[in-house]
């Protein structure tokens, strides 16, 4: 880790998971400088070495605010995050047993990728959810006219993936064993609830004449404010329903490998160690004896002991993690490998025959309706998730490292 401070040009100090500031974009660094400068900006700006360019706050970046809270340093993919299982079943079973619908292996992506949701897909039928029928008894919460309708379209969006980044793998572990994990998170809901209070909270600051200037895209929401308030409760209404979606994806994924794994193996395979855990959020954390909003956008928490997730790019290898309760970044480490391309840039260096012929040479099965936009989730388009956590070893300890043999995408 290293700091960069300039008393000219920052309010307060940035704290870089790296090794040297070559390794970050500048538009990264020149978002960091902007959150570095903000009044209410807690300490100093953390930022883990996943980190990359975002809007309006770099991915990958950790800030605690004092009295007021930043729709677009949680993003729009509020509550987006991982979950993760263990199994006892040997991987080797899954590849060389053999089915009417290829491997084991194969046929367990080919049902995944039939029966959950991807992409724009939403679910036919409505959904049983907790938390969307807690919302609905509740409405006099949430009584904001253009967001109210998105409730009720959250139930045929549960247990549905989502594109881009977002993906299911089946995993084998260092024993041999296969583990399964997934990355998805409140999918529109979130998405429209950012949308609607950041351009709330840009209206503000122009009236108020806020310091902050319009095209940093950090305007902020006073938290003792009505409208900070209300995103709050937004807010964590769509962190819940993505731990709900989530476990929903998670369960029926559970009931497909059971299947296959009951009808070819005559095994009913044990599943433990869950974790779910989001990437995008903002909480209320007590940090050097104070209370303060802490936002990670792509960085998960890590106190001393907690387990998190540490994916790394499609085809590459992942982490299972435990924190060190570092409080220099306010208790987080990163949340994956972090992009060191674009979409676009990886689109323009790889072709699909590329991705393609990449993972049949590493072995993995991939299930994808579409194949002409796999060339932005290349590997190659993400960076060394070891050089990553080697990178962050004084924030968390690898307990588990597993290898992708599956993959679903959007």
């Amino acid at each position: 880790m290293f700091v960069m401070y300039d008393k000219n040009e920052n309010l307060k100090p940035i704290k870089i998971w790296l090794e040297n500031k070559e390794m970050i974009e500048d538009t990264c660094l020149e978002q960091a400088n902007n959150l570095s400068k903000l009044p209410f900006l807690y300490k100093w700006v953390a930022l883990m070495p996943d980190t990359h360019t975002g809007k309006g706050m770099p991915i990958g970046g950790v800030i605690a605010t004092e009295q007021v809270i930043i729709p677009n340093a949680v993003g729009v993919d509020i509550g987006c995050g991982m979950s993760f299982i263990q199994s006892d079943l040997d991987v080797e079973l899954l590849k060389s047993t053999k089915t009417g619908n290829g491997t084991l292996i194969q046929a367990i992506i080919g049902d995944i990728l039939r029966n959950i949701p991807v992409g724009f897909s939403h679910q036919k039928d409505k959904q049983p959810s907790k938390v969307l029928d807690n919302a609905m008894a509740n409405l006099d919460t949430y009584q904001i006219k253009e967001l109210l309708p998105e409730i009720e379209e959250g139930y045929y969006q549960l247990g549905t993936l989502g594109g881009g980044n977002h993906f299911i793998e089946i995993q084998e572990d260092e024993d041999g064993k296969m583990c399964i994990m997934l990355h998805s998170g409140s999918r529109h809901f979130g998405y429209k609830i950012c949308n609607h209070f950041h351009k709330v909270a840009r209206n503000l600051n122009n009236k108020w004449h806020s310091s902050v200037p319009d095209n940093y895209r950090l305007a902020f929401l006073p938290v003792d404010t009505d409208e900070g308030k209300a995103y709050i409760n937004w807010m964590n209404l769509a962190l819940d329903f993505a731990y709900e979606n989530r476990d929903h994806m998670m369960n029926n994924i559970l009931k497909i490998v059971s299947h296959w794994v009951k009808k070819h193996l005559n095994i009913t395979p044990e599943f433990t160690m869950p974790i779910n855990c989001h990437h995008n959020y903002a909480a209320i954390e007590n940090h050097y004896d104070k209370n303060v909003w802490v936002h990670r956008k792509g960085a998960i928490r890590a106190r001393k002991g907690e387990l998190g997730i540490i994916p790394g790019a499609m085809g590459s290898y992942s982490y299972i993690v435990k924190g060190t309760g570092n409080a220099e970044s306010f208790m987080s480490c990163s949340h994956g490998a972090g992009r060191q391309m674009s979409r676009k840039k990886a689109m323009e260096n790889f072709t699909i025959q590329d991705v393609m012929v990449d993972l049949k040479e590493q072995d993995v099965v991939i299930g994808k309706r579409s194949k002409k936009d796999i060339a932005e989730e290349s590997r190659f388009a993400y960076k060394d998730i070891d050089v990553v956590i080697n990178n962050e070893l004084d924030l968390i300890t690898p307990i588990k490292k597993m290898k992708t043999i599956g993959v679903v995408k959007g």
